[in-house]
């Protein structure tokens, strides 16, 4: 069947579940991730060109021609192509797009889409690993099915700006999965109420950790969890003193599934406790995660200014990149309609229980990810305090 996505028209295969099966996959479901993909490539390109302004107002009035760098098209590189709509909507913003895949009737799909739609693009047949060690790319993006971890070195070999992933595997994430977690990402996740944070930020630790092996700084700019995925986008900074600095923001988080206590604290080195602080039952420690902002704010606006109305997913596209802009960084979250039930009273309007707790000298934001979760700074006993005046 033909798909509009965007400016661009692609042929996919009709399947009843992405991913399933040995043939070519599509996921309509992923389409507010790829038009974030999009707005996303933009807002790159938008600091690209404010750097390039920036270097010849430096130039002392004197006429001097851009740099060589400056005057290249940006590259893309789509490391998992299958149907190419993501290298064919990056070729159609101007990148210099390569869509890697190994299987055939991908590639040749990739060269049809690309055809199709009157642009270039290089299409290789290839082990997506080998492409990125032997070649460099502005932007790598890896949207494999599952995890991103087996893609995750070649991907910081591979691009010089900008590292996107998206991670399905959320199970072993959010230590559902608890082993697999453990294998796949080498922290240990926790299965609490707050699974979309634990999540994203398990994500992210790893592919910190990662990058820094290879005295790469890879900050995350703009990140996301949504329904069955986690997705980010990181910006690299070459040099030991950056990639240290990132490491600073990794750590750990206590969590008591009786009371909800939770205490988060940076540092490589696990001191768990044993037992609750506050009510004396058994502690759940998770990490080493991510406790740094999942989002550049600036950038985050960025994204959402270059999201247009042509975009099939245009408004709830806007609404998550403002939500994200404005979420609090706590690594946890807790969720009012929960925490109503807990103490026996109707849960309120979300805006005024918010209000509540800001006018109680609270910080306190929506998240991203749930209609009823909140972020704050206040404890449980706190949040009740200003939530129903106990």
């Amino acid at each position: 069947m033909r798909v509009t996505e965007g400016n661009v028209e692609v042929e996919v295969p009709e399947q009843a579940d992405a991913g399933v099966g040995e043939g070519v996959f599509f996921n309509p479901v992923q389409e507010l991730n790829r038009d974030l993909t999009v707005a996303v490539l933009r807002a790159l390109e938008g600091e690209r060109e404010d750097e390039r302004s920036e270097s010849s107002n430096r130039a002392s009035g004197e006429e001097r021609p851009a740099s060589r760098d400056g005057d290249r098209t940006p590259s893309y590189l789509d490391a998992n192509a299958a149907s190419g709509v993501r290298g064919v909507r990056a070729a159609a913003e101007g990148y210099d797009a390569t869509l890697c895949d190994v299987d055939p009737d991908a590639v040749d799909l990739c060269r049809e889409n690309l055809a199709r739609n009157d642009l270039d693009g290089d299409v290789v047949h290839r082990d997506a690993n080998a492409v990125m060690h032997e070649g460099t790319f502005d932007v790598v993006d890896i949207d494999p099915f599952g995890t991103p971890i087996p893609f995750a070195d070649a991907a910081f070999r591979g691009a010089t700006r900008l590292v996107a992933i998206t991670a399905t595997d959320t199970a072993p994430l959010c230590g559902a999965h608890f082993e697999s977690g453990v294998r796949h990402y080498s922290t240990v996740p926790r299965n609490t109420e707050y699974h979309a944070e634990m999540g994203l930020r398990v994500l992210l630790s790893a592919l910190v950790r990662t990058a820094a092996r290879y005295d790469l700084a890879a900050e995350p700019v703009f990140s996301h969890a949504t329904k069955h995925y986690a997705r980010t986008y990181l910006r690299l900074d070459s040099g030991a003193q950056a990639a240290d600095a990132l490491i600073e923001e990794l750590g750990y988080v206590d969590h008591c599934e009786h009371c909800l206590y939770r205490e988060a604290t940076r540092g490589l080195i696990a001191d768990p406790i044993d037992w609750c602080p506050e009510c004396g039952e058994g502690i759940q420690t998770a990490g080493p995660i991510w406790l740094g902002p999942i989002r550049d704010r600036a950038f985050t606006e960025a994204v959402r200014d270059a999201v247009d109305d042509g975009m099939g997913t245009a408004e709830q596209a806007r609404d998550l990149c403002e939500t994200v802009g404005a979420e609090l960084d706590e690594p946890t979250h807790y969720d009012q309609h929960r925490l109503s039930k807990r103490w026996g009273v109707g849960a309120t309007a979300m805006d005024e229980f918010l209000d509540r707790l800001r006018d109680a000298g609270h910080a306190a934001s929506r998240t991203h990810y749930g209609g009823t979760t909140f972020k704050t700074d206040a404890d449980v006993a706190e949040i009740r305090a200003a939530a129903i005046g106990d």
